[in-house]
C-alpha cells in the first residue's frame, strides 16, 4: 500500500514537472466573445446617411427624405477595399440622430422606404451584410438612441421603439460581432430627452446575437476609449468600473484609461475618423490621413492595449472615395512591412526566472495560449533579447495572456546600443498589445524589466520591430 502510495506521489510530481505549475488568474478576466473581439484588432466604421446629402455632421430630423438618393452605391466596394486594406469588419450607421433609417424599419416612417433611391425598395443594411459576407469579414450595427424625427421620442414609449428596431436588426441580417450605442442625448422633436432603459436594449443583443460584444461609454462588453483623435493612453487598463458610470456620463475622463482594480472587464476600442469629420464632405478631400498618420495612430490605439476602429465617410454617390481607399491600401503596406518580427531563430532571450512548464522560450512561439511565466519570488522579473548580430531596430512588441487577466503595471526597457550607449525607456500597461517605440539604432541588447505587477508576470509574446513610413524615414524618433 505504502508503495503505490509512493508510485503515485512520483507520478504526480511528473506531471507537475510536465505540464507546469497551474496559474491562478486575475480578476477580472475576459470572457470568450470578448477574447474573440480583441483579437481582430482593426475594423472599419461606415457613417453614411441622410447627413452624406446635405454635408452636416449631424442632422435635425427635419430633412426630406428625398435627399437620400446614392447614384452608384455599392456595398460590395465597401467590403472589398476593406478586406484589402486588412480590416476584420465594418460597423454601418443604420441610424444616426436625425433618425433616418438605412433599412425600411416598421417602427419609424423616417427611412429608405420615403426615399427615391431604388424606389423606395432599397435596404443598405442587408446589401452591407451580404457583401460582408461575400468577402469574408465581419458585419457591425451602430444605432443611435438619440432620434430628433421621431414622435415618440422622450417618452416610455419610445425604448420599446428602439428595442423593437434592435430585434428587426439583430434578427433579420445574419451574425453581428458589434453593436454599438452612440452616448449622445439630446431633445426629440417634442422638446424632450429620452431616459433610456440600457437594461431593455442590452437584453435584446444578449437575447438575439449573444456572441456580438456591446459598445458604449461603460460597455458592457467594450467601451470608449475617452477620445476620437486614435489614441489610448500609456495606462489603459481592462479592469473597468463600469456599475459607477453610464453612457454620456459628463466626467467620464475620470474613467477613460480604466481602472486598475476595476470590476469588470471591458476593454476599450479607439474610433477615429481617416478625415476631420464623421461624415462625407467635398471639401476634405484633400484631409485624408496619410499612410504614416493611421500607422502612428495603430501603435498608439492597437499598440496600448486597445481595437481600432477606423471611420470611412462613403460619398454622395455610395462609394469610397480614391482618396480614402489609397491612404487605407498604403497603410495596410506599412503594417506588412512594419510588423516583422525580427527576432531570429540565433539569437538569445533569457529570463531572469521562471517556473515549470512556462519558459523563455514560449514568448517566442506563434502560439499566443502558451507564455512565460516569472517566478512568485521574482522581486524584478527580466526579459534580455541578445541577437547574434546587431540589428537595426525602432520599436518592442509585447502581450500577456489576458485570459488570465490584465497585470503588468510598470515595466522598463533597457537599450544597448552598437556602440555601449544605454537609454531607459518606460512604459505603464501592457494588456492584450503593447508596441512602445524608441528612436532608430542598431540595437545590442534590450532588457525589459518588470517593475510592479498586479499578480505573478505573464508574458505570451514578445517581439522586436522597425517601423517605417512612405517617407523611407523612421515614424518616431
Amino acid at each position: 500500500m505504502v508503495t503505490k502510495r509512493i508510485l503515485f506521489l512520483v507520478l504526480l510530481l511528473c506531471v507537475v514537472r510536465l505540464y507546469g505549475q497551474k496559474i491562478k488568474p486575475v480578476y477580472p478576466i475576459p470572457s470568450a466573445k470578448q477574447l474573440a473581439w480583441q483579437e481582430l484588432e482593426y475594423y472599419g466604421f461606415i457613417h453614411f446617411n441622410m447627413n452624406t446629402f446635405t454635408n452636416v455632421e449631424w442632422g435635425e430630423g427635419k430633412e426630406d427624405p428625398k435627399l437620400f438618393n446614392p447614384t452608384q452605391l455599392d456595398c460590395n466596394q465597401w467590403a472589398r477595399i476593406a478586406r484589402a486594406a486588412g480590416m476584420k469588419g465594418l460597423i454601418l450607421t443604420a441610424k444616426h440622430h436625425d433618425g433616418f433609417s438605412l433599412y425600411p424599419s416598421k417602427y419609424t416612417s423616417h427611412s429608405v422606404v420615403r426615399s427615391p433611391w431604388k424606389n423606395g425598395k432599397g435596404d443598405v443594411v442587408r446589401e452591407l451584410a451580404e457583401a460582408c459576407k461575400r468577402y469574408g469579414i465581419k458585419l457591425g450595427i451602430y444605432l443611435s438612441p438619440w432620434d430628433r424625427f421621431h414622435p415618440n421620442y422622450g417618452t416610455d414609449s419610445y425604448n420599446l421603439v428602439y428595442a423593437n428596431m434592435q430585434k428587426e436588426l439583430l434578427t433579420q441580417y445574419g451574425p453581428i460581432f458589434e453593436f454599438w450605442y452612440d452616448g449622445a442625448n439630446g431633445e426629440g422633436p417634442n422638446g424632450k430627452k429620452q431616459v433610456y432603459d440600457w437594461t431593455l436594449f442590452h437584453s435584446m443583443v444578449t437575447k438575439y446575437q449573444p456572441q456580438a460584444v456591446q459598445f458604449s461609454d461603460n460597455g458592457p462588453d467594450i467601451r470608449w476609449v475617452g477620445n476620437e483623435r486614435g489614441y489610448a493612453y500609456d495606462m489603459t487598463w481592462s479592469p473597468f468600473n463600469r456599475h459607477e458610470i453610464y453612457p454620456g456620463y459628463p466626467k467620464f475622463d475620470d474613467y477613460r484609461q480604466g481602472q486598475e482594480n476595476g470590476k469588470y472587464w471591458v476593454a476599450p476600442e479607439v474610433d477615429v475618423s481617416i478625415r476631420p469629420g464623421w461624415y462625407y464632405h467635398p471639401e476634405q478631400d484633400d484631409k485624408v490621413k496619410s499612410p504614416d498618420s493611421l500607422m502612428k495612430i495603430y501603435i498608439a490605439s492597437v499598440g496600448r492595449n486597445a481595437n481600432l476602429l477606423l471611420n470611412i465617410p462613403v460619398d454622395t454617390r455610395g462609394l469610397i472615395h480614391p482618396n480614402d481607399s489609397a491612404s487605407m491600401m498604403g497603410f495596410k503596406q506599412l503594417r506588412d512591412q512594419s510588423l516583422i518580427n525580427l527576432i531570429k531563430p540565433i539569437d538569445e532571450i533569457k529570463s531572469s526566472s521562471r517556473v515549470n512548464g512556462h519558459p523563455i522560450s514560449f514568448v517566442r512561439d506563434v502560439n499566443k495560449r502558451s507564455f512565460w511565466a516569472a517566478d512568485t519570488k521574482d522581486a524584478m522579473p527580466t526579459i534580455t533579447f541578445i541577437p547574434k548580430n546587431v540589428v537595426k531596430l525602432n520599436a518592442i512588441l509585447v502581450q500577456e495572456p489576458i485570459s488570465l487577466g490584465q497585470r503588468v503595471k510598470q515595466f522598463s526597457v533597457l537599450l544597448t546600443d552598437d556602440t555601449g550607449l544605454v537609454e531607459e525607456v518606460k512604459g505603464k500597461t501592457i494588456g492584450n498589445k503593447r508596441i512602445l517605440p524608441f528612436k532608430e539604432r542598431k540595437i545590442k541588447s534590450i532588457q525589459v524589466k518588470f517593475l510592479d505587477a498586479r499578480g505573478q508576470v505573464l508574458i505570451s509574446n514578445f517581439e522586436v520591430l522597425r517601423i517605417t513610413s512612405q517617407r523611407n524615414e523612421p515614424l518616431y524618433r
